[in-house]
């Protein structure tokens, strides 16, 4: 062999030999879910370039206004979004609607292109900040049917354990369809997605997402955000409907560790908490036009319903029939990879104030106080293993 032959064999070996593996499937959130088609994961990468890769500028639609230039950049890694990504939203106090839709309301646009001044917060306006959630799982909670959600309702407290979770009764926007078997109740319909449930569906999320966090106008959502005006598409329906393909079809969070010895003790302790009556650990879904989320049993730790959640948690703000104190109980699912997506640290609830999973619970009031002080007179060690069990969803 010769030796320039032999000395490059080496080296790109040794190349090979340091380059990183592959992480782990259960430890990452981007992937689709099991059984798509080739054409389906065809859309999915699609969608997958559209919200991961695109970045806007002013030379493809950005702005004038913006919060965001991409969708990636505030769920990064299909993940939790970090204090640097959080949304403003400014100018609900009560259900009858926002006073301040003509002062750039209802969301804070606080970047601009050059030539134009960012929004600031209007004198009088109430406010709230709310961090992205994480987007995995997304079309699981999509499919669940309207009947399954009411069925966990309790409005009156009828068996009188203190919780009493309701939907968010919402308007449709002209643009979306309401699922099959879908219930109405004067008009409205259940909202499930947004920290209020104040979204319908993943198409309204996404089409407002294009429009309010990064200024691009769309056949669905047509008013430019700083004139109000009417304004060609900025982004093709395709993009839209591949996009909400994706978000529809991302995995659910992975479990982890589920025989650990203190994962199996802390899932007793949520038990013997009743944290359960919230944060439901199973759910099903419906039908679906995707097949493969079709009549499927699922683990996401929410009931999908309003809680009052009582004053640390009351931000003054409005959505749909959400009163301040109320918000949709989150997932628990992908809890544990939070930190991943937040640069190495948790920052959780809403608005991203609680540091640690120990400061999300503690701040629990209104219809989790009985829960709350449970798991204070915890002993340390059971504290810890709820804590285990909790990462490992």
């Amino acid at each position: 062999m010769k030796p320039l032959y032999f000395f490059l064999l080496c080296v790109l070996g040794s190349c090979t030999a340091l380059e990183p593996g592959a992480p782990e499937e259960t430890t990452i959130l981007d992937g689709p879910i099991i059984g798509l088609s080739g054409e389906a994961l065809a859309q999915f990468h699609q969608g997958d370039l559209a919200f991961n890769s695109q970045v806007f500028t002013t030379q493809n639609g950005l702005g004038p206004l913006f919060v965001a230039t991409s969708c990636g950049s505030c769920h990064p890694g299909d993940g939790k979004g970090h204090p640097f990504s959080t949304l403003t939203r400014f100018g609900q106090s009560d259900p009858s609607g926002n006073k301040f839709l003509d002062l750039g309301g209802p969301q804070l646009q606080h970047h601009a292109i050059p030539g134009f001044a960012p929004e600031s917060i209007p004198a009088g306006a109430t406010f709230t900040k709310l961090t992205p959630p994480a987007n995995t799982g997304l079309g699981y909670l999509d499919a669940v049917a309207d009947g399954d959600i009411l069925a966990l309702a309790d409005p009156n407290d009828a068996n009188g354990d203190g919780i009493s979770g309701i939907p968010n009764w919402i308007y449709l926007k002209n643009y979306v369809t309401p699922r099959p078997n879908s219930i109405s109740q004067n008009g409205k319909y259940i909202g499930r997605f947004g920290k209020k449930g104040a979204t319908y569906d993943l198409l309204q999320q996404t089409a407002t997402a294009y429009n309010q966090d990064i200024g691009i106008t769309s056949t669905y959502e047509v008013h430019d955000t700083h004139t109000g005006l009417e304004m060609d598409p900025e982004v093709s329906n395709q993009t839209i409907q591949n996009v909400v393909f994706y978000l529809k079809t991302l995995k659910a969070p992975p479990a982890r560790d589920q025989d650990a010895g203190d994962v199996i003790s802390g899932n007793q302790i949520f038990i013997s908490l009743k944290c359960g009556a919230c944060h439901s650990p199973n759910l099903k879904t419906g039908i679906s036009t995707i097949s493969s989320l079709s009549y499927k049993n699922f683990s996401p730790y929410t009931d999908l319903l309003l809680h009052d959640m009582g004053s640390a948690l009351n931000d003054g703000y409005t959505e749909g029939s959400a009163q301040a104190t109320e918000w949709k109980t989150p997932p628990l699912w992908g809890l544990g990879l939070s930190k991943n997506s937040q640069g190495g640290s948790y920052f959780l609830l809403h608005d991203g104030r609680a540091r640690s999973i120990e400061d999300a619970i503690a701040l629990h009031g209104g219809e989790a106080e009985n829960s709350k002080s449970s798991f204070v007179a915890l002993t340390e060690n059971e504290k810890k293993q709820l804590i285990k069990f909790l990462e490992s969803l």
